[in-house]
């Protein structure tokens, strides 16, 4: 717009604000997409409104979306005949924050207008532009609220004209007759919300008089096209033009989200990769006191939850764990502090051994009371021989004694012990597992042969006599698999297991169901034992048929027996039914709450770690809980009353953000198997683990960077360089185009907003 002659002043003219300086300029800065070019021919219409000559033009870049752009308005009495830029504006516009920095207030006049789009409130900038008569404005939020735009492009010029005139002091009358005469009264109601809710001030002190325009630059010579030989990297900085920058983040693997143990699976992975299994092990090692049993016994989460599952096949992790467990020799060395305090674990199971591992590793005193005769649990007791062998169980268990935990065995504690440990320890922490094992309310469950599931695994693995015959096994967790293959080598005939529910819903391990398949198990869904039939000893079980109902508080459909029935000869029956979660401990009239005993209104130094606190019922869970728990202990009593702050739940880098195009396919390393034939009879480990730690090599890192230098190579400009273990990115001349975190491999960059020197910070 401009305008060369006197224009005819409207009927109703709106009258000229006080104090305006004519002739009157106006510099408005914004980024290419926001429409302050735009912004400045509102701005140059309003002033129409008063009868004014005016004039107006942006000043566009080479770069356009994102970069900075410039618009100019000019307002006189007289027509406007100066051609330039503007270099001294008496009002100055500035529609992004991050702009505003030296070069965008070079030349404005103190005492001038300085109108700014922030979300941030007025007494933000309490110690800065204070010679200025300041106004800030969340334009964009109030553009937003009031549907101007799209979601992603919102057009805040109307709106800024609403504060604009606010600061000029031009009445809302006024100006609901300029957007009248130019159109915009869909836009009206946003201008008149920014007009109220506008933060200004006054300049500090007596305002100067705007400074006169002053004589234009001279400009440097143009070299010739031949002159200009310097090359890759540019000479160039990018300066305001560039508003974007890459940087390096780490971001949450899914693995390491989906372990219950708390392991670091990227960074061991890693350390296999490229520092070896002793630096391996000095990673997995602080949260993972047994290894050598957690690559054997894990459900592994973490390998479902694998991204490279969506490409060629789930990493091996829970191989590569078994492999550092197996082959490491390191053993961490406990810290001294500068207190010791006293702590008693009850229970030498998976979870007080975590917990006694964690506290001693801190250099704290741990007595550990375990009822049986050696350390173990669960895993002395309850898990075959076949699946974890007494070697490496025996190697990860020296782990824990050899940091100088003292251990009490036979110990078996009653109502009130734990009250009186509490007079020579600090705290106690109650890691007794499961309570006693669930039964079968049927006719005949009194028979002889009717057995628990748990009692035959510890008669088996104390080699005091296995079954014969024909054997049904109830239930679908591991236990009852464990059983099931159990009774094929303790000397039955056959092996039969009876599940209510699907194959799907079953909470066992897949693998481990697999080889239960492979060995001979018949496996019968949708049935419920409603009762046992014999002469003194169990005969035969009755089994009725189960439809699937509604799903229930597990999401699993509910069972629903019906009165459809079906007898099966058996000479052995084994019950794997879950068991009882109560705590047998607590004494009259302490209560269990969360993870932590209470006496009335007292919370008390006693701790509940593992399942007799979650119920979750894997190692993995119990060896993970065990070492929060414990560590929650230690802030209590060295900072009592205190909740140490929890980090912030992340979310995992998922498929989609993985570049699979860098990468070849490379089917995983599968555990190496004892063929079933060879199984039958014998308790010899059936899984024999990985021949070698290659595994490691397929690992994504998802959200960590490598320093595999795709960025490096990638980056169009060569801003990005090596710089110690990482690398450097010279934002200087970075000009934002982003293609280095587009290329990343593992989603370990991304862009951020740039901080240009001078900028509010």
């Amino acid at each position: 717009m401009d305008s060369r002659t006197q224009p005819a002043v409207p009927a109703e003219a709106i009258p000229l604000p006080t104090g305006l300086p004519l002739p009157l300029e106006v510099r408005v800065h914004g980024r290419g997409g926001q429409g302050g070019v735009t912004c400045a021919k509102l701005i140059a219409a309003l002033y129409t409104q008063m009868g004014l000559h005016v004039q107006t033009f942006g000043d566009y870049g080479s770069e356009r979306s994102g970069a900075p752009v410039q618009a100019y308005t000019r307002v006189d009495r007289r027509v406007i005949a100066n051609r330039n830029k503007v270099y001294h504006p008496h009002h100055l516009i500035v529609l992004d924050e991050g702009l505003l920095g030296p070069a965008v207030l070079a030349g404005a006049s103190p005492g001038g207008l300085l109108l700014l789009n922030s979300h941030e409130p007025l007494e933000r900038f309490a110690d800065r532009y204070g010679e200025y008569r300041f106004g800030v404005i969340d334009a964009t939020s109030i553009a937003r609220e009031h549907g101007i735009g799209s979601a992603s492009v919102v057009i805040i010029n109307t709106t800024l004209i609403g504060a604009y005139a606010r600061l000029l002091g031009i009445s809302l009358d006024a100006l609901d007759r300029a957007f009248a005469l130019l159109g915009l009264e869909s836009d009206l109601a946003a201008a008149e919300h920014a007009y109220e809710a506008l933060g200004m001030r006054a300049p500090v002190g007596e305002a100067p008089a705007p400074a006169a325009p002053g004589a234009l630059p001279v400009p440097p010579p143009v070299m010739p096209l031949g002159q200009h030989s310097a090359d890759i990297p540019a000479v160039l900085k990018t300066g305001t033009w560039s508003n974007l920058a890459p940087r390096y983040r780490e971001q949450a693997a899914p693995c390491n989200v989906a372990c219950p143990a708390g392991n670091d699976v990227v960074a061991f992975i890693q350390a296999l990769r490229h520092g070896g299994v002793e630096e391996a092990a000095g990673i997995l090692l602080r949260t993972q006191p047994l290894p050598s049993v957690c690559g054997r016994v894990c459900p592994a989460p973490c390998m479902t939850h694998c991204n490279r599952a969506a490409f060629d096949g789930t990493v091996n992790i829970r191989g590569l764990e078994r492999w550092i467990g197996d082959h490491a020799v390191l053993e961490l060395a406990h810290e001294t502090p500068g207190r010791r305090r006293r702590f008693a674990v009850v229970g030498g199971g998976p979870a007080g051994l975590s917990a006694a591992y964690q506290l001693a590793l801190r250099g704290q005193g741990v007595t550990l009371f375990e009822a049986g005769p050696a350390l173990g649990g669960v895993l002395r007791n309850g898990i075959p021989a076949f699946r974890l062998p007494d070697e490496p169980l025996r190697r990860d268990l020296a782990r824990v004694t050899g940091l100088g935990v003292q251990v009490r065995c036979d110990a078996r504690l009653g109502r009130g012990d734990v009250e009186r440990l509490l007079d020579g320890h600090d705290a106690v922490i109650v890691c007794t597992g499961f309570g006693a094992a669930t039964g079968l309310a049927a006719e005949g469950a009194d028979l002889s042969g009717i057995e628990q599931g748990l009692d035959f695994l510890d008669r088996v693995k104390r080699g005091e006599g296995g079954v014969s015959g024909h054997v049904v096994v109830v239930g679908g967790g591991n236990t009852a698999i464990d059983c099931v293959r159990s009774a094929l080598r303790g000397g039955a005939e056959s092996v039969r297991l009876v599940y209510r529910r699907g194959r799907e819903d079953m909470p066992a391990i897949g693998e481990e169901i697999d080889a239960a398949e492979l060995e001979g198990v018949r496996l019968g869904f949708y049935g419920q034992p409603v009762a046992f039939q014999g002469q003194g000893r169990v005969e035969s079980v009755v089994v009725a048929e189960v439809e699937a109902g509604p799903p229930d508080a597990s999401g699993r459909r509910r069972p629903v027996v019906t009165d459809r029935t079906t007898a099966l000869p058996c000479d052995h029956v084994l019950l794997a039914l879950g068991q009882g979660t109560e705590v047998a401990l607590l004494p009259e009239g302490w209560q269990k709450r969360g993870d932590r005993a209470w006496r009335g209104g007292e919370a008390l130094p006693v701790w509940f770690a593992g399942d007799c606190g979650t119920a979750d019922g894997t190692v993995t869970h119990a060896i993970g809980n065990g070492r929060r728990v414990a560590l929650r202990a230690l802030a209590d009593v060295e900072h009592p009353g205190v909740e140490p702050a929890q980090a912030p739940a992340a979310d995992p880098v998922a498929p989609g953000q993985i570049r699979f195009a860098h990468y070849g396919v490379a089917p995983p390393h599968a555990d190496r198997q004892r063929p079933p034939a060879e199984c039958i009879g014998s308790f010899a480990e059936v899984n024999l683990g990985l021949a070698g730690p290659e595994e490691a090599e397929r690992c994504f890192s998802c959200g960590h960077c490598t320093r595999c230098d795709t960025c490096l190579v990638y980056c169009p400009d060569g801003v990005i360089s090596r710089s110690g273990d990482g690398y450097a990115i010279d934002e200087a001349y970075c000009k934002g185009c982003g293609m280095c975190v587009a290329e990343c491999p593992r989603s370990a960059m991304e862009m951020h907003e740039k901080h240009l020197p001078g900028a509010a910070p």
